[in-house]
C-alpha cells in the first residue's frame, strides 16, 4: 500500500467517524459505540460495528438502517455499508444466535419435558 493510499484511507476513516459522531450522537449518549471494523476503499465498502449498549437494544436495527441509507448519500466514496451489533439479526450479518423468549412462551425442545424455569 502506498503512502498516498494510506493517507486517503486515514482521511476516509476520519470522515466516516465524524459522520457517525455528527449524525448519530445518541449512540454515545446512550452508552453505545460505533467503530469501523473494515474499510475497502477500492470497492467502496465499510463495515461498522455497534457495541456497548447498542448490543441488544431494540432501536439498533433502525439506527443501522439510518446509518446505511445516510452514509452512502453523504460520503461519495462509500457505496455499501455493512453494520451490525454483533448480536446476530442486528441488521447486517445474520449469524444465527438465540431467539428472544418471552414469559409463558413454550418452545419445542425435543426430549425436554421440564416446565418453565421459576424466576427465582
Amino acid at each position: 500500500m502506498s503512502a498516498d493510499t494510506a493517507r486517503g484511507d486515514d482521511d476516509l476513516k476520519e470522515r466516516i467517524t465524524n459522520f457517525l459522531r455528527r449524525n448519530f450522537p445518541q449512540i454515545q449518549m446512550h452508552g453505545g459505540s460505533a467503530a469501523i471494523q473494515h474499510l475497502d476503499r477500492e470497492d467502496g465498502e465499510v463495515t461498522i460495528m455497534l457495541g456497548g449498549a447498542c448490543s441488544g437494544c431494540g432501536i439498533s436495527p433502525m439506527t443501522i438502517q439510518a446509518i446505511k441509507s445516510r452514509m452512502v448519500k453523504e460520503i461519495p466514496e462509500i457505496e455499501t455499508v455493512h453494520a451490525d451489533t454483533g448480536m446476530g439479526g442486528g441488521g447486517g450479518h445474520d449469524e444465527g444466535g438465540m431467539s428472544p423468549s418471552f414469559p409463558g412462551e413454550t418452545t419445542d425442545d425435543a426430549g425436554s419435558d421440564e416446565g418453565p424455569q421459576a424466576p427465582f
